[in-house]
């Protein structure tokens, strides 16, 4: 998949070097004057890998009310925030947030373009752990209800005579559907499952 630098900057000349600078590497670059524009392309934010450079002061919805709504509506680029007025509060405001960095025009190249790889790393490998839980949870959802009870009790330690104690089964009938969970969950190993089962606990549905 090919990763998109979103720049929102309402200063045109800022824009176009931001863009000749980003592309001069490699980069895919998408850049817009204010965040209502941006906002008009919210499914491609959502669904390209990237990140965003955001000017802090622009016109209409500033750079921090847009970071806001993007967190609000599950939009989880990592923003890069550039501004001529920075200070110290709206850094902090900003990176509490879940800005992962703060420049100050003018700022050197490089230090953009370092930022820009941290966040795009970051973004794809963000992609590629709620990608793995999707395809945990869809594992998941082919379970019977029994096997959820038994993979809950398995990945908590429990010995198979245990569980068919707690469960009023047969000790021959846990082991089948033991098998079966190992098999649907694609787990190759006890510790592997008892890993899927804590990021399910965590994320997904609760065992």
């Amino acid at each position: 998949m090919t990763s998109v630098v979103f720049v929102v900057d309402d200063d045109l000349s800022v824009r176009e070097a931001l863009e000749s600078l980003l592309r001069s590497v490699g980069h895919v670059v998408e850049a817009f004057a204010c965040t209502r524009d941006l906002l008009e392309h919210r499914q491609r934010m959502a669904d390209a890998a990237g990140c965003l450079v955001l000017d802090v002061r622009l016109p209409g919805q500033s750079g921090l009310d847009l970071q806001r709504e993007l967190v609000t509506a599950g939009i989880l680029l990592p923003i890069i925030f550039i501004t001529g007025h920075g200070d110290v509060p709206m850094s902090v405001a900003a990176m509490k947030a879940g800005a992962i960095e703060f420049l100050t025009k003018p700022f050197r190249d490089q230090d953009l373009l370092d930022a820009v790889h941290r966040a795009l790393a970051l973004d794809r490998v963000r992609r590629e752990a709620s990608a793995a839980l999707a395809t945990l949870r869809e594992r998941f959802g082919t379970l019977t209800a029994r096997e959820r009870e038994v993979m809950a009790l398995v990945a908590a330690g429990h010995l198979n005579k245990q569980i068919a104690a707690e469960l009023q089964l047969a000790e021959v009938t846990v082991k089948v559907h033991r098998a079966q969970v190992m098999a649907k969950m694609q787990a190759r190993s006890l510790p592997e499952l008892v890993r899927m089962t804590d990021r399910l606990a965590a994320d997904g549905p609760k065992l």
